[in-house]
């Protein structure tokens, strides 16, 4: 009997991927997404899990998207911003620099939070802590009478200098919350300069906490009525013989029984109850959770140098990683700035949903607008708009078999009356004819196109050359389009892991317990006060530890990582660099390998101190396979798939028919529950001992 069962989900925009680990094997099962209600998709997948009514203790790793979907859709909470008396308009004013550089017309995104609920409150902190204006009592009655009567439902506090000195913001969060709200404090989720940064992040904070909050707590409600119900302690039962199921307040998520944590946008996961508080995050929490299970399997099967694809059916994301996943502090959503640290993640609105349209002006487009899971593809028999999915499905890149095992059924017919549609759309642009069969290879083309560049965006464009790297392919509807990925860009080898469509649900049960924190100091290198410094790091990791600890994390299950972000004297933006002897040379190393120079010369300074916490969880074991006596891959069908205007016969395989050594020679189709992965000409397939598929490109 299973004494713990871990299960890792991810929410994606048209499946809720699960991945379910007993200590003895590891299991994994899609189920369609409820966007209206992602709990509800979570709900129906564990109710399939036999093996709860055996468990003794269940730990959830959750990857959601409510963070993301509630800043693109501005359905956050009505948040009201107190700051230091005139700057109520930072967040308006922005910096200077624009997202395009030649577009006269560039439209700004409008602030979260109404000019009308940004008030000001007279006090002052120097930039060294020094208090030069007491914060007014009286004014901070005036203020809650204010926020009272403009009926606020979240508030963000981000005062002047507060990361050096966070008195008065302490005495405002103090005093505020007698108005019953939740309150995100900047010196709290992030102490460093640069105000426009920090106030954007806390005020994204505030926008998302309500609504993040109400999630997790529906969802703990419902995950506890589906654990009570199938835990080892039988539920009582009714005079009717139906099972009942106990009320929420009888368990908790906390509990031995049933532990839920939260994937953060870093590659780490938190508690629930973190995640509520900081919301902002998870902001990145499915995409973070592909690229930690794509490098570790990719370092197990000997691969270092990796560049993540994942794509699924409502956007693609690409990472590149050297060693480790590489994380940022200065990424941007839906055109915000949020400054806490993120996998350094590209993303295209280009996945198997995405809807393939004639612009005004003749040309064909394809995506951002995804089709998602309802009404969904024209080939799943609702839909009406044309998708990459029906572009597959008309070339017989799906062959008869359908997705999901069969699970769900793909309408040729259906798929080829709507292409035809777009075709005679082409047709009347370009003034020529347009197939149905051209029209579906121009909705890939295009599609491949986009994605082709986003994977330059995170490596030629940041100094790497993608040739001495392996592209790490996952996501449902990845293996359909990453050789012509790699062919593009010369990308010689791919790497297609077991249950590819899944990954990012085990990436997220692999993640680690993380916790970061920072501080910002302003300190030039050549007057270098390591006293103060490592006074400093020893603060931040005493926080880490303490709260690790609170979390049932032992001493020898904890690590920490000390980092300085540094820049050269007069620069605007700072690298993070490994605190160690020999920082300064690899500020300079990492400098020419992001910029192509350096100036050992020129002086540096250190900006802020970074501390990562990490808490190791018990992994997943994974198995490694035999090689086989000479066992030749027989293909089960043959059919005729387009790689171009003509059909070509093609061998269809099982995937789990392919054992350790088989090699398959392109063209061909490998067909699985979760994905489906297509070789062209020139392709060499090979099985290695994890069972990964090796695909050598020529």
């Amino acid at each position: 009997m299973p004494k713990l069962i871990r299960i890792g989900i991810d929410t994606g925009g048209t499946f809720t991927d699960f991945v379910i680990s007993d200590g003895r094997r590891i299991t994994s099962f899609k189920v369609p997404s409820t966007p209206h209600n992602p709990a509800a998709a979570i709900v129906n997948g564990l109710a399939r899990i036999s093996a709860l009514a055996l468990a003794e203790r269940l730990e959830i790793v959750h990857g959601t998207t409510v963070a993301t979907n509630t800043l693109l859709e501005r359905k956050g909470a009505r948040a009201a911003l107190v700051t230091t008396a005139g700057f109520e308009d930072v967040l308006e004013i922005g910096r200077q620099a624009r997202p395009d550089l030649y577009n006269l017309m560039v439209t700004r995104p409008d602030p979260l939070v109404a000019r009308s609920l940004r008030l000001g409150v007279k006090e002052r902190v120097a930039p060294d802590g020094q208090i030069l204006i007491d914060l007014d009592r009286g004014e901070i009655a005036d203020l809650i009478e204010k926020l009272a009567s403009r009926q606020v439902e979240s508030l963000a506090i981000c005062l002047l200098f507060s990361f050096v000195n966070p008195q008065h913001e302490k005495m405002l969060e103090g005093a505020l919350k007698c108005l019953g709200v939740p309150i995100s404090i900047s010196h709290k989720i992030l102490p460093e300069y640069r105000e426009y940064e920090r106030t954007s992040t806390v005020v994204i904070n505030a926008y998302l906490a309500p609504r993040m909050g109400r999630y997790l707590t529906d969802l703990e409600r419902s995950v506890m009525a589906v654990g009570v119900s199938r835990g080892p302690e039988n539920p009582p039962t009714s005079s009717a013989g139906k099972q009942q199921v106990r009320p929420p307040q009888a368990a908790s998520l906390s509990s031995p029984v049933c532990e839920l944590r939260i994937m953060q946008s870093s590659g780490g996961s938190v508690a629930a109850s973190a995640a509520a508080r900081e919301p902002v995050r998870t902001i990145l929490s499915g995409p973070a959770g592909g690229v930690v299970g794509a490098l570790k399997l990719a370092q197990m099967a000997g691969y270092g140098r990796i560049i993540t694809f994942d794509m699924g059916g409502t956007s693609t994301d690409v990472s590149l990683c050297v060693g480790e996943a590489r994380a940022t502090s200065e990424a941007t959503v839906a055109g915000l700035p949020v400054a806490v640290p993120v996998i350094d993640i590209h993303t295209v609105g280009a996945g198997g949903g995405s809807i393939a349209r004639v612009d005004a002006g003749g040309a064909l487009r394809v995506g951002p607008q995804s089709a998602g899971a309802d009404p969904g593809p024209a080939c799943y028999g609702k839909g009406e708009d044309v998708t990459v999915t029906d572009a597959n499905l008309i070339l017989g890149r799906f062959g008869a078999f359908g997705l999901l095992g069969g699970e769900i059924t793909l309408d040729e017919k259906r798929a080829a009356h709507f292409m035809s549609r777009l075709a005679s759309e082409m047709s009347r642009a370009s003034r020529s004819r347009v197939t149905p069969i051209q029209a579906a290879l121009g909705v890939v083309q295009v599609a491949n196109a986009n994605m082709e560049a986003a994977l330059r965006v995170v490596s030629i464009e940041r100094g790497y050359d993608p040739r001495f790297f392996t592209l790490v392919s996952f996501g449902g509807a990845g293996g359909l389009h990453v050789c012509a990925l790699a062919r593009a860009l010369k990308i010689p080898r791919v790497l297609i892991p077991r249950d590819p469509g899944t990954l990012s649900a085990l990436g997220v049960l692999l993640a680690d317990v993380v916790k970061d924190y920072s501080q910002t100091v302003m300190m030039p290198v050549a007057n270098l006060n390591r006293r103060k410094v490592e006074r400093i790091f020893a603060e931040l990791e005493r926080r880490g530890r303490r709260e690790l600890k609170e979390e049932g994390f032992p001493d020898n299950r904890i690590t920490v990582v000390r980092q300085a972000a540094m820049r050269y004297r007069g620069q605007s933006f700072e690298i993070d660099v490994p605190w160690r002897r020999n920082f300064e040379a690899a500020f300079h190393h990492a400098h020419r390998q992001r910029y192509g120079y350096a100036d050992a010369g020129r002086a540096t300074e250190i900006v802020s101190l970074r501390v990562r916490c990490t808490g190791k969880v018990s992994k997943p074991r994974t198995q490694k396979f035999s090689p086989q006596s000479e066992r030749k891959a027989e293909p089960f069908s043959l059919i005729d798939i387009h790689f171009g205007e003509r059909a070509t016969p093609t061998p269809v395989f099982k995937r789990e028919e392919l054992a350790v050594g088989a090699r398959i020679d392109g063209p061909a189709l490998i067909t699985e529950y979760s994905s489906t992965t297509l070789l062209p000409s020139k392709t060499r397939l090979t099985v290695d001992q994890w069972l990964n598929l090796i695909l050598e490109i020529d």
